[in-house]
């Protein structure tokens, strides 16, 4: 083969490489269309909030999870909203309730702003149905999700498994309402105010499991101790003054089997208490 015919085989094999990279480029192109096209429309989601935006582009922005890589995800106006939710729920309650110390304060927000209550929005309003993502599980987890929290009305305290995801949507929402209305709270609060019902209140506060299960036993001078067999099989054991009291489990987050554990506890330690001392069911969370 002549110096010339290797020259025009590189030459050939060169244009080749290019005519590929072209066509792989084209498939990705319509490819990425095509994904693009298939992504729920949030148009929607003007209704359910009530609100019209003159930004649509933040709307959109605000449904689009990192995982879809587009290049803009709602992580920023997640941000912004995570902050704009604790300066609202401290405005309020700063004034509805006028007795109530920092502490007290910082719970009874803290509780209106976790992830669960959050979450629980974005299920309650269908939120989630709009939320553009390439999270294979999260699917699923939003629909056991939405099965648990049957079980629980106003909020688990940590007994179920929150898809995070859901609390961000949440947060971004509210992020992107903010910033559209020209950095308004009024407005915020206005178009966000009902869609965060039902809000947990003094009255409604409940006591974290494991909290209320020191709480009880050591008002009566009980030791608790709590066995972890999680990398075993993942759960924990309750054991109260050396009796079996209560077991808890999660295969996903140990966590939550440690909560479960104590709620099981607490359900069971009746039986090695005093016949007389039936009040543990009527111990609730007092804000003071």
């Amino acid at each position: 083969m002549t110096a010339m015919e290797i020259l025009e085989e590189e030459k050939a094999l060169d244009q080749l490489q290019e005519l590929q990279v072209n066509d792989k480029e084209n498939e990705s192109a319509v490819e990425s269309t095509l994904n693009i096209n298939s992504l729920p429309s949030v148009d929607e989601v003007e209704g359910i909030l009530g609100y019209q935006f003159n930004n649509k582009r933040l709307l959109e922005e605000a449904f689009t999870h990192a995982s879809l890589g587009q290049g803009f995800s709602n992580e920023r106006l997640e941000y912004v909203g995570d902050s704009v939710l604790n300066l609202l729920f401290t405005k309020e309650q700063y004034f509805e309730y006028p007795d109530l110390p920092p502490g007290a304060l910082t719970r009874l927000r803290a509780a209106n702003v976790d992830t669960e209550k959050l979450a629980r929005v974005a299920v309650k309003h269908g939120l989630h149905r709009y939320l553009r993502h390439k999270k294979p599980l999260l699917e699923e987890q939003i629909r056991q999700f939405s099965k648990e929290i049957q079980l629980y009305p106003l909020h688990s305290n940590g007994l179920v498994d929150v898809p995070k995801a859901l609390a961000d949507l949440v947060e971004s929402t509210i992020g992107a309402v903010f910033v559209d209305s020209n950095f308004s709270i009024d407005i915020v609060w206005k178009v966000f105010k009902d869609l965060l019902e039902p809000i947990i209140r003094r009255e409604t506060l409940k006591i974290h499991p494991v909290t209320q299960l020191y709480e009880v036993c050591q008002k009566r001078n009980l030791k608790v101790e709590f066995v972890d067999l999680w990398k075993e099989s993942t759960a924990f054991d309750v054991v109260v003054d050396g009796q079996l009291v209560g077991r808890g489990a999660c295969s996903l987050k140990k966590e939550i089997a440690h909560n479960r554990a104590a709620k099981d506890a607490l359900d069971n330690i009746w039986r090695i208490l005093d016949p007389k001392d039936d009040c543990i069911a009527e111990e609730t969370y007092s804000l003071t």
